[in-house]
């Protein structure tokens, strides 16, 4: 089983989207409501899933647009 994820692990999280949605062409346009959902459905992933973390939300989106 692979570490458990949380919110503030955006790099890690910003490489299982990308694995997962390599369709995208520019994150940082996401819908911050498509991406929560997105991040929240990922294996492993263990935090609050409630939880609406703007800033952390923003964070992957910037780490997952620098890996492009």
């Amino acid at each position: 089983m692979a570490d458990p994820l949380y919110w503030d692990d955006a790099y890690p999280i910003a490489l299982l989207l990308r694995s997962a949605h390599p369709n995208v062409a520019d994150p940082a346009t996401l819908d911050l409501r498509v991406l929560h959902e997105w991040v929240i459905r990922l294996d492993g992933f263990s935090d609050d899933c409630e939880a609406w973390p703007v800033e952390w939300l923003e964070r992957i989106q910037m780490e997952w647009a620098e890996l492009l």
